[in-house]
């Protein structure tokens, strides 16, 4: 472990948040390019989301990336990192954010944790694990109730 790789990791992704909230500052996928974005991420990136979440299974490659924020921005109104903590272990880092979001469909607002597993290969994001406290929840907070009988 160096600490060079470690603020290299750190510098990289905070690098990535504010290119993502820029990104969305600018009307995110509707309206935004994903050039913002792209420069911070491997060509060949993986995002795993949980697959009980709406926008749940891997997403790959810039392309995949690309069509990740167009689902989130289908599935969440707003979504707002409040807080973050970052530890980082030369390729390795992990991200701890705390959340605020309303749902698009149901308008239902949440606060939650999400803890990110980050692997930083030549400078850029190669592969994002997030692991979340209560995935029902979320599913739930987006999911419109069935219409009555």
């Amino acid at each position: 472990m160096t600490m060079a790789s470690s603020t290299d990791s750190v510098t990289v992704l905070t690098g990535m948040y504010a290119a993502e909230a820029e990104y969305l500052a600018a009307g995110g996928p509707d309206e935004a390019s994903f050039d913002l974005l792209a420069p911070f991420f491997s060509p060949d990136v993986v995002l795993h989301q949980a697959d009980g979440l709406p926008y749940g299974g891997p997403w790959r490659g810039h392309d995949g990336m690309r069509r990740f924020f167009v689902v989130m921005g289908e599935v969440w109104e707003s979504f707002d990192m409040v807080e973050q903590e970052f530890l980082a272990t030369g390729e390795t880092a992990v991200v701890l954010t705390q959340v605020r979001a309303r749902a698009r469909t149901t308008g239902r607002e949440l606060s939650f944790p999400v803890l990110q597993a980050i692997t930083v290969r030549d400078g850029r994001i190669a592969e994002v694990r997030p692991f979340y406290w209560d995935t029902q929840a979320i599913a739930d907070a987006c999911t419109a109730p069935a219409p009555a009988d």
